[in-house]
């Protein structure tokens, strides 16, 4: 499987697309990808291949678990494709990662180690799971509303000092919004009266990119401290600020702040686009991010890889 792009962007997907067998495929066809699960499993101290095989998908969809399991298959399906497509692999100008999926990129595009990444987004992900236990909250995707619109009506549903905001701007007409469970609530017949066309509840543990996550920046910070990052060979684009990095120090700093900040993807998938990159690849599980691609920029080329053909 092949597109033929001159500028290729790869995408890598995050938190929510995990499902029972993600990886299966790559292990049992391609050592490469079997001898990646097989060091992660020694650093996590289990069996993430089997995990990820067998689930079962509650354990599998624990923040603690998914976030490992979709760094280490987003990786495997990239060296995968790069050893089969070497010709488009090496044409590849630009990277970008959905939430957790920024760790995958930037691990992509050698500013990470394999293992640093599997220790990275293990604490990222208890961390994450920290916060989420200490205060009901959780996310939902929220079709039909503009941005503009969709901060309305999380206003009408907070209450007291709850939180609910826009927190993944992901493509025309589809944005999650993320904060305390008791705002999340009231959020459907409040969305729907405004316009929705659908409020969908996402499967992650609580309010991932909104100040509820605040306790796990300090967590991050402390732990991308300790790991060496590099210049990246090729631009990373940030869910921070939408915009191409390939500096340790800018890196290090966008990666500890994301947690607490929106996901600016629509703007990244603009962005790339605007600086040349004309066609993406999305690797590991899942078609999540060429969906957004096809609302953002309907006639852009898309090709996935890491699922079973």
């Amino acid at each position: 499987m092949s597109f033929d792009v001159a500028s290729p962007g790869i995408l890598f997907p995050g938190q929510g697309a995990q499902v029972p067998g993600m990886g299966t495929w790559l292990c049992e066809n391609y050592p490469v990808a079997n001898d990646l699960f097989e060091r992660a499993g020694e650093v996590l101290g289990y069996d993430l291949k089997q995990l990820c095989a067998e689930g079962p998908a509650e354990k599998l969809n624990e923040t603690v678990h998914c976030q490992p399991a979709l760094f280490v298959t987003g990786v495997a399906a990239a060296e995968v494709y790069a050893q089969l497509h070497e010709d488009v692999a090496s044409k590849i100008r630009a990277a970008a990662g959905l939430s957790l999926g920024e760790y995958t990129a930037v691990c992509f595009a050698g500013g990470l180690s394999f293992e640093d990444g599997v220790r990275l987004v293990q604490k990222r992900g208890e961390a994450m799971q920290a916060c989420a236990d200490a205060i009901p909250s959780g996310m939902s995707s929220v079709l039909g509303l503009d941005l503009e619109k969709l901060d309305e009506v999380c206003a009408e549903c907070r209450q007291d000092d709850e939180i609910l905001k826009p927190a993944n701007l992901l493509c025309p007409g589809n944005i999650a919004v993320s904060g305390h469970q008791t705002a999340l609530d009231r959020l459907e017949p409040i969305a729907t009266a405004a316009g929705a066309m659908k409020v969908v509840p996402l499967s992650v543990a609580g309010a991932f990119h909104t100040p509820l996550m605040q306790d796990a920046v300090a967590t991050l910070s402390e732990a991308l401290e300790t790991v060496e990052i590099k210049s990246t060979r090729i631009p990373v684009y940030s869910n921070v600020d939408a915009l191409p990095h390939t500096e340790p120090g800018e890196i290090r700093d966008l990666l500890s702040r994301q947690v607490v900040n929106p996901v600016l993807w629509e703007a990244s998938i603009r962005g790339m686009l605007e600086d040349g990159v004309e066609g993406f690849l999305e690797a590991g599980t899942g078609r999540v991010l060429r969906g957004t691609i096809k609302r953002i920029a309907r006639k852009t080329p898309t090709d996935g890889f890491g699922d079973q053909p």
